[in-house]
């Protein structure tokens, strides 16, 4: 999701997935750190009377989620389109980082959507929005409803957390109803002990729905609450284009595109392709919670055919786990009721059922993964004259340069994850003795077989010794920095253990020079165990060094290869400059965490001591 960054730093992207914590202590609150997040909530949106926009058929709705940071509005997730439905329940669930003391505003925007323009274009008829915003309750629309935008509303989010359950009118432009449409939005706060499980389901001899061909079978599975209402779990879908539903490459669910139902086309024997539900959304954790799964006979106008239906738990569920299977006979009640020899209509068989546990970052670090720190500084003659008090490496006596304020904010933090405390430290962009050759990848200790200091003390000495041995040159290439780290990186790779992660802080002065190669290289590394983090030092225009970071897409290689993960984050430092000492390395840092789960998880490396695992663990694990 793209944000502006600032001061105040946003909280992560929802890949994601998508744990995030703080490394070290939990900051304060401030305008200028990102806030400790409090929990994770899922919200499940559902709509009644929508507007009907189609000559034809019904509107096709889909929804948008978009968050405000700073002033805009960004979308963060949307779920997938429903054909031809008035009152649609949606199988996307929502993932939003819920926190105490920020104000967090929402907006649901519900589109009739065109399948061949994609969604949320000018293509789309609006439905209505709704707005999650800090205010006091009121009933009605207040005055002053801005032209473009949704009326704001007043459920705020912790509102809807408390009461779980908000109901509240959509309104078109300049604060109109639209007409008597509603949106549901069902909040459930995420258990901090969660993992997810797979399941794979087939049918066999499922009735026949349709005159001219065979049934178009598709499966819904509903938790039943404890005041007996029932929360749609996951309904079987793939992209409209067909494939599989989105995921993240280390196997979680992803964010959604337009879906549409995963029909097996005119087959009553349907195999339907695997999936991933968390145990927090399929039973709450509570083995024994009843759940009902449904199987319809899809019709493309909405009006989908009942077939069948069955009442299981996740206790019954898994005995099929290794080679067992489970079935259950696939009942219509009415049927029931009026045929005498009703046996079924059809049987719903789980093919297989694996039980995946979520590591925390907090179970890398208890495990013994160390946090290793390397530091590349800028030394291109872009910085100016060491010796001149106008340059950013000037050292002067009484106040550090940005150079040394940055490395020492993310060094200090980084100190605590590593036991031996030794930091590599490198150069790039000078000349440097004895040939006075440019180097891009030098130890600023001059020790070509150990470039690492003494903790960030040590680095800040060989920093400050270095400055009179070396000339600024150019040009701004740090791509061979990031090959350097990717490197030993890639090495640790081929241990098969969660030992060590890697972090590259890149200080520079301005936009790098070799873009392509930079782009190239971190494509690469977004494979191996690192993160990068990239400081602007000084006042130059970091417009360009924003493609660097994930924010505003996804960074592809120049020959187009998207990254396996974000594991870039630019910030310009003079939006630090009146901040508190801490608060650049709490926003630099904050989606580290993320990151390292990300990778491990992708890799399938557990800890490499993990906690000590409680009876029920297989239903828990820490997030």
């Amino acid at each position: 999701m793209p944000f502006a960054h600032g001061a105040a730093c946003p909280p992560s992207r929802p890949a994601a997935h998508r744990a995030m914590a703080t490394m070290g202590e939990a900051p304060e609150p401030s305008p200028q750190a990102p806030l400790a997040v409090l929990s994770k909530v899922e919200l499940r949106v559902s709509c009644k009377h929508l507007l009907d926009r189609d000559t034809l058929n019904k509107s096709d709705p889909c929804v948008l989620l978009l968050m405000q940071s700073q002033g805009q509005w960004m979308e963060v997730d949307r779920s997938e389109v429903i054909k031809s439905n008035l009152n649609p329940v949606f199988a996307k669930i929502f993932m939003v980082d819920y926190y105490f003391e920020e104000v967090q505003k929402l907006r649901f925007e519900v589109y009739d959507s065109h399948g061949h323009a994609g969604v949320g274009t000018h293509d789309d008829d609006f439905l209505g929005g709704m707005e999650c915003t800090v205010g006091q309750v009121s009933p009605h629309p207040p005055p002053g409803t801005p032209a473009s935008g949704v009326l704001s509303l007043t459920p705020t989010l912790s509102q809807i957390v408390a009461q779980k359950r908000v109901t509240k009118p959509l309104f078109l432009k300049y604060g109109k109803f639209a007409g008597k449409s509603t949106i549901t939005v069902i909040s459930e706060e995420i258990s901090g002990n969660n993992g997810y499980v797979e399941l794979a389901f087939r049918a066999k001899k499922l009735d026949d729905k349709d005159l001219f061909s065979k049934s178009d079978p598709f499966l819904e599975i509903y938790r039943i609450d404890d005041d007996r209402s029932e929360q749609l779990v996951y309904r079987t879908e793939v992209r409209s284009r067909a494939g599989f539903a989105p995921q993240l490459p280390w196997g979680l669910p992803g964010p959604a595109e337009p879906l549409a139902p995963q029909v097996v086309k005119n087959n009553l024997s349907p195999i339907w392709e695997p999936f991933k539900v968390s145990l927090n959304s399929l039973c709450s954790c509570e083995e024994k919670r009843k759940l009902r799964c449904v199987v319809w006979d899809y019709d493309s106008r909405g009006k989908h055919d009942f077939i069948g239906e069955f009442f299981t738990t996740f206790e019954e569920m898994q005995k099929a786990m290794g080679e067992n299977k489970v079935q259950w006979d696939c009942m219509n009640p009415k049927y029931k009721i009026k045929k005498r020899n009703y046996k079924n209509s059809g049987v719903v068989v789980l093919l297989d059922l694996k039980i995946h546990r979520v590591y925390s970052f907090l179970d890398y670090i208890m495990g013994g993964c160390q946090i290793h720190f390397t530091v590349a500084i800028d030394f291109t003659a872009s910085n100016g004259d060491p010796r001149n008090s106008c340059s950013l490496h000037y050292i002067n006596p009484y106040q550090p340069n940005e150079y040394l304020k940055a490395l020492v904010a993310v060094g200090e933090i980084c100190q605590d994850y590593d036991s031996d405390k030794k930091f590599s430290a490198l150069g790039f962009g000078a000349r440097i003795p004895p040939k006075y050759e440019v180097s891009h990848d030098f130890a600023i200790n001059f020790n070509p077989d150990n470039d690492e200091c003494e903790g960030i003390q040590g680095v800040v000495e060989s920093y400050q010794s270095c400055l009179p041995k070396i000339q600024l040159y150019g040009p701004t290439n740090v791509a061979p920095i990031i090959s350097k780290v990717a490197r030993v990186a890639a090495d640790e790779e081929r241990t098969k253990e969660a030992s060590q992660y890697f972090i590259l802080l890149i200080l520079t002065d301005g936009v790098v020079t070799d873009m392509a190669d930079t782009r190239e290289a971190i494509v690469r590394a977004s494979y191996l165990p690192m993160s990068i983090i990239i400081v602007g030092v000084g006042n130059a225009d970091f417009t360009d060094m924003q493609i660097l970071d994930g924010d505003d897409g996804i960074l592809r290689s120049p020959k187009g290869e998207p990254v396996l993960r974000d594991i870039v984050q630019f910030v310009p430092f003079r939006e630090f400059k009146n901040a508190s000492p801490t608060a650049l390395a709490k926003c630099v840092l904050a989606e580290v965490p993320k990151q390292v789960v990300e990778y491990y998880s992708y890799k399938a490396f557990p800890p490499r001591c993990p906690r000590p695992e409680t009876p029920d663990s297989n239903l828990s694990s820490p997030q």
